[in-house]
């Protein structure tokens, strides 16, 4: 008998003997989460993502939610869609009285009331407010567990999106956290969607000229890599080299051609990464990423005017989330909904200015596709319901919208359709967002293997060396 195996029975032996002697066994620790309003506002499926843990909603929540049910915008809707749901499950008497299972696997969930505040929130919080409601209500169920036998004691945790809550109610010693469920890995280890350069012979390079692809195992790639992953080929001493992409399949390594398109000429490898996987047909999604400066909407919109020209796509979509610098709104605006957004779409007409503006041949097909409606904008507001087919959508600023925003958007694309999102996950504007859970670093981190999808993230502002030196010091 080996090693191995002894280690084995020995192991059996000990859960035998504890099972015998009634010795408990090391289980995972069970918890109690608090949730906040702002975490149901901003993800209404929420309380399905707490595993095995127990979920306790303040009744105060379900006041606050009351307020938002009204209007058309996402919050609206997702307070809708969280109250619609929560409503099946208060048919049960035991949220209100101990918690209610939510399935197989998951833990409970109840109401708790506040009738009155906790005397330590009360002495250290003086105003009577609907957050120190809530931090009374975790404050009492954190002295109910530690009247609990140590077994039977589970930790209480506040889980809140509002710093400031987190803030106070660490102060009263209470455990609190955001809420991570749909937050990406730390923005340093985002998936940038290439590979940097790889040092290979001349013999390599001089086949990927000949033959345009060579199989993937010729290159001995170490490390993780990705479907329509991009890197660049260099020999030693750097006098050839190639730019390449790993094919869907995982199988060959192809090269990737510098083309002018529409006017506008890559100029460094990410921009030229970028126009391939804008052209390809097989990748019906595309995140660019980046600085401001470093070329993302400009590309996008060369590859749709081009290929819509080329009759690959019947239209160009254009749209942006309405979210104005610093709060500072423009009011209400006269007109209709185009006409209301326009002045929101601004930056997507300078590009095209540019793009007009490299030829007299460009210029014609771009007006002539402004007359036949062939360009249009689309009010991110009203595309719940439709199904778009067969159009290039840019989603611009995208790092400005929700997780469940991208969803909803995605889930749009007919037959034929090609979305592309760009925007920069450092620059955000939305006030309950950050660059770990805005939307365009959900796609990224969730599609990144996908065949059809494809990222780069651009690094070398293109714009002017003024706007270069701006982003780098300031």
């Amino acid at each position: 008998m080996g090693y191995k195996n002894i280690e084995i029975d020995l192991d059996n032996f000990c859960q035998t003997l504890k099972k015998q002697n009634n010795m408990p066994t090391k289980t995972k620790e069970k918890k109690v989460f608090v949730l906040d309003t702002n975490v149901v506002l901003h993800d209404p499926e929420c309380i399905m993502k707490f595993q095995e843990h127990d979920l306790v909603i303040p009744i105060t929540v379900i006041e606050e939610l009351d307020k938002f049910k009204k209007g058309g915008e996402e919050l609206n809707l997702h307070s809708r869609m969280f109250l619609r749901s929560f409503d099946k499950l208060t048919m049960d008497p035991k949220v209100f009285n101990g918690g209610s299972s939510l399935g197989q696997g998951r833990g409970t969930i109840q109401v708790k009331l506040c009738s009155n505040i906790n005397k330590q929130v009360r002495t250290t919080l003086a105003e009577d407010t609907k957050d120190h409601r809530i931090l009374s209500i975790v404050c009492d169920l954190v002295d109910a567990e530690q009247k609990k036998t140590a077994s039977q004691k589970r930790k209480v945790i506040l889980v809140s999106k509002d710093a400031n809550l987190r803030i106070k109610a660490r102060s009263l010693k209470m455990d609190a956290q955001d809420y991570e469920n749909d937050k990406v890995a730390i923005m340093d280890e985002l998936y940038t969607g290439s590979r940097g350069i790889e040092i290979v012979s001349k013999d390599i390079i001089d086949t990927m000229y000949s033959e345009n692809s060579i199989p993937v195992e010729q290159l001995q790639l170490k490390d993780a890599f990705y479907p329509n992953m991009y890197f660049i080929l260099k020999t030693k001493n750097e006098k050839s080299s190639a730019i390449v992409r790993l094919d869907v399949n995982k199988k060959n390594i192809i090269r990737v051609e510098k083309n002018t398109i529409s006017g506008i000429t890559p100029r460094n490898s990410e921009q030229t990464f970028s126009m391939n996987a804008l052209f390809d047909p097989e990748i019906n999604l595309v995140t660019l990423s980046g600085k401001a400066g470093t070329g993302k909407t400009l590309l996008a919109l060369a590859a749709a005017i081009q290929q819509a020209n080329n009759k690959i796509y019947d239209k160009v979509l254009l749209a942006r989330p309405i979210v104005e610098l610093s709060n500072k709104t423009l009011g209400f605006l006269p007109g209709d909904a185009k006409e209301k957004v326009s002045p929101y779409m601004l930056p997507l007409f300078d590009n095209l200015a540019v793009i007009k503006n490299s030829n007299n041949r460009t210029k014609e097909s771009i007006e002539e596709m402004e007359r036949d409606d062939r360009i249009q904008i689309i009010p991110l507001a009203f595309v719940r319901g439709r199904s778009l087919n067969k159009c290039f959508w840019i989603i611009d600023e995208a790092q400005n919208l929700t997780p469940h925003e991208v969803k909803t958007i995605i889930t749009r694309a007919g037959e034929g359709t090609k979305i592309v999102f760009t925007g920069d996950p450092q620059q955000i504007d939305h006030p309950y967002l950050d660059s770990r859970s805005n939307g365009l670093s959900y796609i990224i981190e969730r599609w990144k293997g996908q065949s059809m999808f494809a990222h780069i993230t651009l690094i070398k502002g293109e714009r002017s060396y003024l706007a270069e030196l701006a982003s780098q010091i300031m």
